[in-house]
């Protein structure tokens, strides 16, 4: 399969279109064994994905040790690789609350710390992890008052004036070529835009065929300032892939009702036009100028090749014209042609 690539905001680093997004070999939510992971990035290879990315807090270091493991047996430039800084690895085998999530991970902690000396340790023992010489897109994992809550004011000022100093000095250096935010709301993202130069942002869920805030004015701002988008989390954390379903995730979380209530009616304009709602979900945020790729999580080959047969999938025009015409797209939101 041939994916074509766009160039991240205006670095140098082009992205293909549609790329990996390794929290899941991590063990996200169930676990996985190495073959497995092998076979899956393997697959993803094969299907043309060359940007991957993961982080220290993907199975506390295991996402990334495979991935890094798979991408040694390829040439060095033929892949993009992200991973995130504001996380450090302590030992810790015992229980604690992030084991809910990462199944059977390595025995370690993730621990805050967005300090310059913390965000240079995190990158150096990102790539004796990783077992490569480089990291192409270094981005800050998880600021803003959605993680941190009443806290966030004390954290984003280390986070700028500690942590941002390190990304722009290793950007500086030509350690990394791209330097950027990991987050779960645009808003922080923007807010960090008062304190330094930042080359791409990475928004989990914040653009996608239920939410398109960001067009009223913070997709205007990184438009001004040549900053690149990687969507993550097209389907809002399970809700647009599965569809309206009993036990459907929305946001890591339940589903409100009026979010069932929207994604029946997206549901009902895709299966009027004979496509499937994950279909357009994967294929919307593609379609926005500033976005350079799409990066859905898939955890086994089955769900890859879904991925990939969605991506591929011929939607007709007026589907698009029909969600606006439903109030169910924003009025200027750039659609597939």
């Amino acid at each position: 399969m041939g994916l074509q690539t766009r160039r991240l905001g205006r670095t140098g680093v082009s992205l293909t279109e549609l790329g990996f997004g390794a929290a899941p070999i991590g063990n996200l939510y169930q676990p996985r064994t190495d073959a497995e992971v092998d076979a899956l990035l393997q697959n993803a290879w094969d299907a043309g994905l060359r940007y991957f990315d993961t982080a220290p807090l993907y199975g506390f270091g295991l996402s990334e040790t495979r991935l890094g493991k798979f991408l040694r047996t390829k040439p060095r430039g033929d892949f993009v690789i992200s991973t995130k800084v504001g996380r450090l690895l302590k030992p810790n085998a015992g229980w604690h609350e992030q084991r809910a999530a990462f199944i059977d991970a390595a025995p370690f902690e993730p621990v805050y710390d967005y300090s310059h000396d913390g965000v240079m340790r995190s990158v150096e023992e990102s790539l004796q992890r990783l077992g490569l010489s480089s990291i192409d897109i270094l981005l800050m994992h998880d600021i803003g008052a959605a993680t941190h809550g009443a806290a966030h004011a004390e954290v984003m000022k280390v986070a700028m004036e500690g942590g941002y100093r390190a990304l722009n000095r290793l950007r500086g250096e030509g350690s990394v070529k791209a330097i950027g935010i990991g987050a779960n709301e645009w808003q922080v993202c923007a807010e960090a835009m008062n304190h330094g130069q930042w080359d791409a942002f990475l928004l989990a869920g914040r653009y996608t065929l239920l939410e398109q805030e960001p067009l009223d004015a913070f997709f205007p701002l990184c438009e001004k300032a040549g900053v690149g988008i990687i969507v993550g989390g097209a389907f809002n954390s399970g809700i647009l892939a599965t569809g309206p379903v009993e036990g459907a995730h929305f946001n890591y979380g339940d589903v409100p009702e009026e979010v069932m209530d929207r994604v029946r009616r997206l549901d009902a304009v895709c299966r009027a036009h004979g496509v499937p709602l994950p279909a357009a979900a994967l294929q919307f945020p593609r379609a926005h100028p500033l976005v350079a790729t799409v990066i859905p999580g898939v955890a086994h080959s089955a769900e890859l090749a879904s991925a990939l047969d969605w991506a591929a999938r011929a939607i007709p025009p007026a589907l698009w014209s029909d969600l606006k015409a439903e109030g169910l797209l924003h009025r200027n939101a750039p659609v597939p042609a």
